[in-house]
């Protein structure tokens, strides 16, 4: 409700077929299939990137995440080399490739110098879940009728909020709650904090920027979402309540739900933090790497997308 234009993005790739959904590729209503399709062998990527920088630098970089994301993981899926790391491992490194090609261009073009954009994944393997984080764009997760944060912000105020020297309200005022830790295309190279989570039988997986998170509590969110005859329509209430309230920063969110007979029923929730793995190359060159994309297995259950950008 304030800001002339929108830094934000988003993206939901289907890895198997490499159809994709993002403002640009489809600019109002997805296409059928990329609303519902069935998990296979390669399996989903969900992101959400917040952009920032001078004039449409923000806009660039956020662009930029989205695009090279989606390209490295749709290479990784074909390559010789790479194809024996686990999903969670190339979702890692595309997104540390993403990186370096926003700060490469930050550092080689005067236009887009200082640019950066958070960036937060989840992909989706073999019912499992793969959440990859930069900034604080944040993840939820809805599960039998409770949500839950499933990252933490890279940002000062949450360090406050974990250690206990402010409370989560305070951070929403708090005179540095802009100053993110990590961002990608600051730094050469980035630390992506790489979680996993056991996929269950109706989870509903929730990606936002913080221009949603800064003005809807979690608690609100879960009642938009079970009350939402669509997730679509669930997007648009989520977007219009943050504008309601001020709507001073671009607002995206990603709902994505699951099902399927492969998917065990509703449980415990179990995340597992995942450490780097110390084989994976730093550095790439696509152009030496080839190989042949794999035919798709068996279903891994069925995807159903929404996404809304405000």
């Amino acid at each position: 409700m304030v800001r002339a234009g929108n830094e934000d993005t988003f993206l939901v790739v289907n890895l198997d077929t490499s159809d994709t959904w993002t403002p640009v590729t489809v600019e109002d209503e997805p296409p059928a299939h990329l609303s519902s399709f069935e998990q296979s062998s390669h399996g989903t990527v969900l992101a959400v990137s917040d952009g920032m920088g001078g004039a449409l630098a923000g806009e660039v970089a956020s662009r930029m995440a989205v695009d090279g994301v989606r390209h490295h993981m749709l290479h990784f899926q074909s390559s010789g080399t790479f194809a024996s790391f686990p999903f969670h491992e190339q979702l890692r490194l595309a997104v540390e490739q993403a990186n370096s090609q926003i700060n490469n261009e930050s550092m080689s073009n005067a236009d887009y110098a200082g640019m950066g954009a958070t960036f937060t994944a989840a992909g989706v393997d073999n019912g499992v879940l793969t959440i990859a984080q930069i900034g604080d764009s944040r993840c939820y997760l809805i599960r039998n009728g409770r949500i839950a944060l499933v990252t933490h912000d890279q940002s000062l105020v949450w360090q406050l909020v974990e250690a206990g020297h402010i409370t989560e309200e305070e951070a929403e005022t708090h005179q540095y709650k802009n100053v993110i830790l990590q961002a990608l295309g600051a730094q050469p190279r980035i630390n992506v904090v790489v979680d996993r989570i056991p996929l269950n039988h109706g989870d509903t997986v929730l990606l936002c920027s913080d221009g949603l998170s800064g003005r809807v509590r979690a608690e609100e969110m879960l009642d938009i979402v079970t009350k939402g005859s669509t997730l679509r329509e669930a997007c648009e209430a989520l977007i219009q309540l943050a504008n309601d309230r001020g709507g001073e920063d671009n607002i995206t969110v990603v709902l994505a739900q699951f099902d399927g007979e492969d998917l065990p029923p509703p449980g415990e929730m179990l995340s597992e933090r995942i450490e780097r793995d110390p084989n994976l190359p730093y550095e790439i060159d696509l152009l030496a790497d080839s190989g042949t994309h794999a035919e798709s297995g068996r279903s891994a259950g069925r995807c159903r997308a929404g996404a809304g950008l405000g």
